[in-house]
């Protein structure tokens, strides 16, 4: 793990809703360039974690500092120096990518060249099309350049990888390996395992609102070996997924 400056500064951080406890005393600490993973099943307290962490949701207790910059006095000055992945219910459906990309440049009074933020996510050749007339591994690119917008140094990318084929998801695996070259730090929620494995510095795995693990992907599966834990059926050499990439290619490929 990449030893500088911490970027995210997580201390007993609490957010309930009614009964529910849906973060429930979460710390943890990122270092700069560090791709750091949360993990856990829905309604395990992912997301509001993340939200908080963002800006975009007040903690009732607790702290999170980002960049040296405390998010509860001061999620503007946070928003500066994050890039948030977007859903696409948040993308204007009448302007092409690059008008899309000029007018986020715009919200962060910055200069942008939209062009190489395309190319950066192999949507240059899509420069004039509508967000809505792009394929799902696309749309998911597309919102990946929009963290870039405000060239920030941590990202949050929130199930990056859904509903992707095969070709698409090792694809962005790659940028997010881009990215952490390039001295980024990102924070990753996933449902995929092998994701986390392939990606991850360090994981945390949550569980009704709390940390339950955290460590690198290779020590946890260490620590349950470490328990006597065996496989059923012992893993095979290459599995489907290997098959399919073999058989199909690996470049992408859009509808």
């Amino acid at each position: 793990m990449n030893q500088q400056a911490e970027i995210i500064q997580v201390q007993d951080l609490r957010k309930s809703y009614g009964e529910l406890k849906a973060v429930d005393g979460v710390s943890f600490s990122v270092s700069s360039g560090e791709v750091f993973g949360i993990l856990g099943p829905n309604g395990a307290g992912k997301t509001t974690t993340v939200e908080i962490l963002e800006g975009m949701r007040a903690p009732d207790s607790g702290s999170a500092v980002i960049n040296g910059i405390d998010v509860r006095k001061d999620p503007r000055a946070v928003k500066k120096v994050i890039g948030i992945q977007l859903q696409s219910s948040a993308f204007f459906d009448r302007l092409n990518l690059t008008e899309i990309l000029d007018v986020m440049g715009s919200l962060y009074h910055r200069e942008i060249d939209a062009m190489d933020l395309l190319r950066d996510v192999e949507l240059d050749d899509r420069a004039n099309a509508l967000f809505k007339d792009l394929s799902g591994g696309q749309k998911q690119r597309f919102s990946v350049a929009s963290t870039l917008v405000n060239d920030p140094i941590l990202l949050f990318l929130d199930e990056p990888t859904t509903g992707l084929d095969p070709q698409a998801r090792r694809h962005m695996w790659a940028l997010v390996q881009r990215f952490k070259s390039e001295g980024r730090t990102v924070l990753l929620t996933t449902h995929y395992m092998e994701e986390a494995e392939e990606l991850c510095d360090r994981v945390a795995i949550m569980d009704h609102g709390k940390i339950v693990a955290m460590d690198r992907p290779a020590a946890l599966v260490e620590s349950l070996l470490s328990k006597g834990f065996r496989k059923e059926h012992t893993e095979k050499l290459a599995n489907l997924e290997d098959v399919f990439l073999d058989l199909t290619g690996r470049e992408l490929r859009d509808e």
